[in-house]
């Protein structure tokens, strides 16, 4: 409205000076007319417009009666006639002039009346029209984000069996059960001639338990078997580079190819240093067995870092402060096992086809005997916060020897809850933390055993162990030796 207004009141300012200036014109072109049949000299008349134009001036304007006695009065006095004219002429000018003049003036003033009047118009709508628009865009986000939140990764989870062009998986389970059969009545196939390298998971520098029960298995069988050195929360890609210079130290110790066997983010952190730096690795490295990894994602580690859901950045500030500042890990450790990193990584870097791979997912139980009583118990050493009293002086000995707190977790209760939760949420299978689907890595021989084994049982071995129940140590060991199976089974074909 206020563009309207304004361009109106534009052209009638155009339309006016139009018309004086063709008023003004008709009349100087007619005294000029005049005159110069009296033969005068031009007179000097004002313009409308604030000019000075300079003409002659002629009676004939004024009237019929008039022009003749203009005329008698030119037959006796030229000069004086001229006087008359220019004096009536400048008159009728003046008042042609006044008439429009006033008439726009008013206009003009009716016009910025009605601007004013549509500005404060305006103006008393246009607060309460932000505001309310405002609070449409508030109560959008909050929509945004709940349904966001409430979504989580449903639309993420097992997204790599639909994925283009990701090759097919085997089923093992049938053969994996056979060798974990002859393993527990004493059959011992695993050759000497590899090197069994495990690499452990996500907070495994806080388990001082993590893979030694299967490392002693291994070693009292007369195997060359280590564990990983790697800073278990740094990122995917920090590990990767660690793992591939931890897989050449080896081989140019040993002269043999070493055997992989990665749980948790371990076998992600293997899967990445082989994908990166193929060429350097592909003749040290025999195979890859991936125990419950979250090669796809994790929806736990997705739910707690998606950027756009309630209390996002809250949540954040306080797993950098755990992370970062307590443990003093790298964030990206947990942020690589969401499924946005994972895609982007998967997608940029792809794991090599010419290499064994297994992976090994389980669903953990969620009956109530799991949820109410400690059936397994983790060992843990979180770090000390010591605080220090004012009156009392404390030695740096004194603070660095009790840097580490010794900690028991009932770590299947909480699998068991966090199996639930998923199941619950997603109506997805998983060992608590990995849904089975998004372990399955594409081009490997998947076992999927029917035990109810959670996420932590692979490496920390149940205290109440009835003899006829599997170990862990003996589950790695079947695993090892399937996946030497198929490397000599690749290399017949090959």
């Amino acid at each position: 409205m206020d563009n309207i207004l304004t361009k109106l009141f534009r052209l009638t300012n155009y339309i006016s000076d139009r018309f004086l200036q063709f008023i003004e014109d008709l009349v100087l072109r007619e005294i000029a007319r005049y005159t110069e049949s009296l033969g005068v000299t031009p007179v000097a008349i004002p313009s409308v417009h604030g000019s000075t134009r300079s003409t002659s001036l002629q009676p004939s304007q004024i009237g019929g009666e008039n022009h003749g006695i203009f005329e008698k009065r030119a037959s006796n006095n030229s000069k004086e006639l001229l006087v008359d004219t220019s004096s009536i002429v400048l008159y009728a000018i003046s008042i042609s002039e006044a008439v429009p003049s006033f008439f726009l003036k008013g206009l003009t003033l009716l016009l910025y009346g009605l601007i004013y009047a549509w500005s404060l118009g305006m103006a008393f709508w246009r607060y309460p029209l932000s505001c309310i628009k405002c609070a449409q865009v508030h109560v959008h986000r909050i929509k945004s984000r709940m349904v966001k939140t409430l979504r989580g990764s449903s639309d993420d989870i097992g997204w790599l069996q639909h994925a283009p062009g990701m090759p097919l998986v085997q089923d093992g389970t049938s053969r994996f059960l056979e060798l974990l059969s002859d393993i527990r009545n004493g059959k011992h196939s695993l050759p000497s001639s590899f090197v069994y390298l495990l690499i452990p998971g996500l907070f495994s520098n806080h388990g001082p338990l993590y893979f030694v029960a299967t490392k002693r298995f291994f070693s009292k069988m007369g195997l060359a078997c280590h564990i990983a050195k790697v800073q278990s929360e740094a990122s995917v890609e920090q590990n990767a580079l660690e793992l591939k210079l931890y897989i050449e130290e080896i081989y140019w110790g040993s002269s043999r190819p070493v055997m992989l066997l990665g749980h948790s983010k371990g076998g992600i952190d293997a899967a990445a240093a082989l994908s990166m730096y193929w060429s350097d690795l592909k003749d040290k490295v025999a195979g890859l067995a991936l125990v419950q990894s979250p090669y796809g994602g994790s929806p736990i580690a997705s739910d707690i870092l998606r950027e756009g859901q309630i209390a996002d950045k809250e949540t954040r500030r306080i797993l950098e402060l755990i992370i970062c500042k307590t443990i003093k890990g790298d964030m990206r450790a947990l942020e690589d096992l969401t499924y946005v990193k994972r895609k982007e990584f998967i997608m940029k870097h792809k794991l090599p086809l010419d290499i064994p791979l297994i992976s090994f997912h389980s669903e953990a139980s969620i009956a109530p005997g799991v949820l109410a009583t400690m059936t397994q118990i983790a060992d843990a050493e979180l770090p000390w916060l010591p605080l220090r009293k004012l009156w009392i002086v404390e030695s740096d000995s004194f603070l660095e020897s009790r840097h580490q707190v010794p900690v028991m977790v009932p770590i299947s209760a909480a699998m068991a809850v966090c199996a639930l939760h998923l199941r619950l949420r997603y109506g997805e299978k998983s060992d608590g933390l990995v849904t089975c689907r998004d372990a399955e890595v594409p081009g490997s021989v998947v076992v999927r055993p029917k035990m109810k084994l959670d996420h932590a049982w692979m490496v920390y071995s149940s205290k109440k162990r009835s003899p006829s129940e599997h170990d862990a140590c003996e589950m790695c060991e079947a695993l090892l030796t399937l996946l030497v199976e198929l490397g000599n089974t690749k290399r017949e074909v090959d």
